[in-house]
């Protein structure tokens, strides 16, 4: 792993502390939101909600957010959508404390902290490539990734123990602490205006984007890649379902199944100096997701619960592998001017997309079985990226093109022409 990122740039480092330390928090209230809905309800389509309730906010206001990023002092931005985060953890902590609320007043809850997120999450996204320069910005996106993956490794394993000593206000209650730390490296940061021209205020700013997307090959392809592995493979809202098969519904075991991903992202993530050197991020990202996808099926198919865990930590290393050469390549592609719009569709891509695939998965499993819901989910993800690797010949080419045209040509100048 190339840490060059962390040496070279205080304001960095700091960030990168405190979205480590917050991550941390949020996994265990992933696993206190599936925990407690899952108790409530014994329902899979309401696990799925959970879903729906992250993914409705992102998609309604994300890119319109991203418009607002391309226009405001970025960090001001940030500063702002975190304390609002930080306000629903906390009331997520009292309900737990003081006593459950009904599922909709908690789904109604994460959907007010992830309208927060569909605003925050792309302004932080642009705080990467002002922080580093353009040789060390696919490092620091792989210290960023190994941050999450290191976060769901620990948080879902620790949440489950939390969960059982300390109840659903626990979780929370950790969480709501933890976002301290975001704070701590926000203060950090330099002033984050926007270069260029400002973007086009409301509808005019997002259409603006979105041309510009549609006309990049290698931006399309790599968001479209992403979406599709995502909403037709996502199995997360599955995992108290196949955990109550598989493990009798022990809650200390929940949140291996997210700790196994993580497992295999962090080992993939150390190896990263590999990947980020390599000059063909597209058809890496190809592979990296019809792996994710074969993974996925294999844990369906699996009858032994530990061997299935370990199909999960092959996902999970597919994952990362795809995910850091999609940003590198969204990154390298972006002019800083557009960043925000960008980074807002990455962030519906890259949040919503499995948000509406565990739905998705809910929904599936309702109808048929968690089994049928995961292979069947992985057999489309295999499907859906042949085929736009296929019908997106920007995405090979940019590939086949690597790190030296980028080394020699800016982001503005990407040529013309998918998650």
């Amino acid at each position: 792993m190339d840490t060059s990122p962390l040496r070279t740039s205080p304001a960095f480092r700091r960030l990168w502390i405190g979205r480590t330390c917050s991550g941390l928090g949020s996994q265990l209230t992933v696993v206190a939101v599936m925990f407690q809905v899952w108790q409530t309800t014994g329902s899979t389509v309401w696990t799925g909600a959970v879903g729906l309730a992250q993914a409705l906010p992102l998609i309604g206001f994300g890119l319109f957010a991203g418009s607002l990023v391309d226009r405001a002092d970025r960090r001001r931005l940030y500063l702002v959508t975190t304390t609002g985060q930080a306000a629903c953890a906390v009331l997520l902590a009292l309900q737990g404390l003081l006593g459950h609320l009904p599922v909709a007043g908690v789904l109604l809850l994460v959907a007010a902290q992830s309208c927060f997120t569909a605003c925050g999450g792309p302004a932080s996204r642009t705080f990467i490539p002002q922080l580093l320069p353009r040789n060390q910005l696919a490092a620091g996106l792989a210290l960023q990734r190994i941050s999450f993956q290191g976060a769901m490794l620990l948080g879902p394993a620790l949440g489950g123990l939390v969960l059982g000593r300390f109840g659903v206000g626990g979780c929370h209650l950790i969480d709501a602490v933890t976002f301290g730390a975001s704070f701590f490296g926000a203060f950090g940061l330099p002033p984050m205006r926007p270069e260029g021209k400002p973007a086009r205020p409301g509808l005019a700013g997002v259409l603006d984007g979105l041309a510009f997307m549609a006309r990049n090959p290698a931006v399309r392809g790599a968001l479209l890649t992403d979406l599709a592995a995502t909403v037709l493979s996502m199995p997360i809202s599955l995992f108290p379902l196949i955990n109550a098969e598989r493990f009798h519904d022990d809650p200390r075991t929940l949140g291996l199944f997210l700790t196994a991903i993580a497992a295999g992202g962090v080992a993939a993530s150390v190896l990263s100096g590999a990947i980020t050197r390599l000059s063909r991020p597209g058809l890496l990202m190809l592979g990296g997701s019809a792996a994710w996808g074969a993974a996925l099926a294999l844990f369906g198919l699996s009858d032994n619960p530990w061997v299935g865990l370990g199909f999960l930590v092959l996902a999970g290393a597919a994952d990362t592998v795809s995910v850091v050469s999609r940003s590198t390549i969204v990154q390298l592609h972006t002019p800083n001017a557009m960043l925000g719009r960008v980074s807002a569709a990455e962030q519906v891509v890259g949040q919503a997309g499995p948000d509406l695939g565990n739905l998705r998965a809910g929904l599936v499993a309702g109808a048929t079985s968690g089994a049928a819901a995961v292979v069947g989910g992985g057999l489309l993800c295999l499907a859906a990226v042949a085929a736009i690797g296929a019908a997106t010949p920007g995405l090979r080419s940019f590939a086949a093109a690597g790190s030296e045209q980028e080394s020699q040509a800016p982001a503005e100048t990407a040529q013309p022409m998918s998650g």
